[in-house]
Formats: structure tokens, C-alpha cells, sequence
């Protein structure tokens, strides 16, 4: 977890830069309402402090990334108790939440405050400061769609962590060097949105650097708990995530499909284990 929070600095980083101390503002309400709400659980039901393993601290992070610069600071802080005592204590604490606690968080604030939440926040330093998202203008928005360059570096509008993909590469590398995760749920489900928007006349590059496609598929779409752990159910994973979020951002009523491919993906997660699951051949019989 510490190593997580470390490949997350670049685009914590990256967002204050970017957006302001507004953002600023966000990682500290989150992080401190995940990190007290575990706390005051743990007190309430005299179980063990966990929160020295430092996943409320990461859940909190993460689930600020995905919120708009100005999102109500209560909003904010209510999508991190969600996360921890709803997804994450209620199921027995960290391993055996069913889904990502950030990923179902940031849909459960989708679905409530759906008007803050989809709100189009853009940088300090952006050369528009209204308008639509590179993710709103793809899906017939009207607007004009940042250079490659500048969602690349993030100088587009979109939630804290999303738009410098620059930023989320170097975390994603540093976790991979450090063994915490595989390529292959990242590297399949980036690649899958890349060809699967290709083939439906989308523009891949496009796709695949705007929205919350990078931070999901680096941070949320490897976590241990709630993502198959065998090679070829990572595999699985990340071709399933990269078709729903297509299809979502495509022919569905939302532009963006990541959160909700991870959550569902998230649910198939013990069939695909079970079914790519080795078996052990020979041996003696008991």
C-alpha cells in the first residue's frame, strides 16, 4: 500500500499543479474521512486498528483522483465513508470487499450528485476554461477536442487524476519495477479500448487518453482483492473492462465507462479465476 501511495504522488502532483489548491482540498477531505471512518468503525465494533496497512489511506486517494476539482467538499467526504464502512468494513475489511471501494464510491456519487459530478472542471492553465470534456466533445458534445499533446500532459478538463496520462505512466511504471503489479491487466485493457474504438470509427488515440481510462486500468483494475490473480484471468479481465468501456462510452448514456466496466468486471472476477485456474495433473490419489 505504501508503494501504491507512492506511484499515486506523480498525479496527486500533477493535479494540484494542474487544478489549484481546490484539488489540494479534495486528497485531504478523502484521504481523512477514509482514514477516520475506518478508525471510528474499527472503535464502534472493538475490532483490531487496521488502519496502519495504509488501504484506507490509498482508497481515499484514489477516490479523490476520480472527483471534479470542485465537487462540495461533504460530497466528497460521504463518497469516502461509502467506500470504507459500506464497500470495505461491512464486508470483512481489507480482502474481502466484493468490489473496488474507490471505483464504487466514485459510481454511487455519480448516481447521487450526478450534476456535480459531471460538471466539467478545467485547468488553471487550459486555453478554455468552459465547454465540454475531451470525453464529452467525443461523444457529440459540442466543444473541440484537445491536441494529443495536451491530454497527454493533462491541459484538458476531467476529475484530479485523469487527464495527465503522463503522470499516471510513472506511477504505473514504479509499480510494475517494484513487483506490486503485472502489465497485463493495464496493458490489455488500454489496448483493447485502443482497438475496439478503432474498429467501431472512434478515434483511438483519443480514447485512450481521455477519461479515466489510465488511472482506472494502472490503480483499480489491479487490485488484489477484487481482480483475478492467475495470468490468463488478468488477461480476461482487462478484455472485458476494455469491451464495457467502449461500449458504455459508445452507445450508452454516459461518456465515460471505466467505473462501471471495473465494477462489473469486478463481479466476474471469481468465475474467471475459476475457470483459468490451473489443474494439477497426476500426483498420488488421498
Amino acid at each position: 500500500m505504501l508503494d501504491v501511495l507512492i506511484a499515486l504522488l506523480p498525479a496527486a502532483d500533477a493535479s494540484v499543479i494542474l487544478f489549484g489548491f481546490s484539488s489540494l482540498m479534495v486528497i485531504l477531505t478523502c484521504m481523512a474521512a477514509a482514514v477516520l471512518s475506518e478508525l471510528v468503525f474499527n472503535l464502534i465494533c472493538k475490532k483490531e486498528q487496521t488502519i496502519g496497512d495504509l488501504s484506507s489511506a490509498v482508497t481515499g486517494l484514489l477516490l479523490a483522483l476520480n472527483l471534479p476539482a470542485n465537487i462540495p467538499l461533504w460530497q466528497a467526504a460521504l463518497g469516502a465513508i461509502f467506500a470504507i464502512v459500506v464497500v470495505k468494513c461491512l464486508f470483512g475489511g481489507i480482502g474481502q470487499n466484493f468490489a473496488n471501494p474507490a471505483i464504487t464510491a466514485r459510481i454511487f456519487l455519480l448516481l447521487s450528485f450526478s450534476g456535480t459530478m459531471t460538471a466539467a472542471v478545467f485547468p488553471q492553465n487550459a486555453d478554455v476554461v468552459s465547454g465540454a470534456t475531451p470525453l464529452g466533445v467525443l461523444s457529440g458534445q459540442e466543444g473541440t477536442l484537445p491536441t494529443y499533446l495536451d491530454l497527454f500532459l493533462g491541459k484538458c478538463g476531467g476529475a484530479l487524476g485523469e487527464t495527465c496520462a503522463l503522470a499516471l505512466l510513472v506511477g504505473g511504471i514504479y509499480l510494475v519495477i517494484r513487483g506490486v503489479i503485472t502489465w497485463h491487466t493495464p496493458v490489455i485493457f488500454i489496448a483493447t479500448v485502443f482497438l475496439f474504438s478503432l474498429v467501431l470509427g472512434q478515434d483511438p488515440v483519443a480514447e485512450i487518453l481521455s477519461g479515466g481510462l489510465f488511472i482506472g486500468a494502472i490503480f483499480m483494475a489491479t487490485d488484489y482483492a477484487t481482480t483475478p490473480n492467475t495470468a490468463w484471468g488478468k488477461v480476461i479481465f482487462g478484455v472485458g473492462c476494455g469491451l464495457i468501456t467502449v461500449l458504455i462510452r459508445v452507445f450508452g448514456s454516459y461518456p465515460e465507462g471505466v467505473s462501471f466496466s471495473i465494477l462489473l468486471m469486478n463481479i466476474l472476477t471469481p468465475y474467471i479465476e475459476r475457470w483459468t485456474r490451473t489443474k494439477p495433473f497426476g500426483g498420488a490419489k488421498a
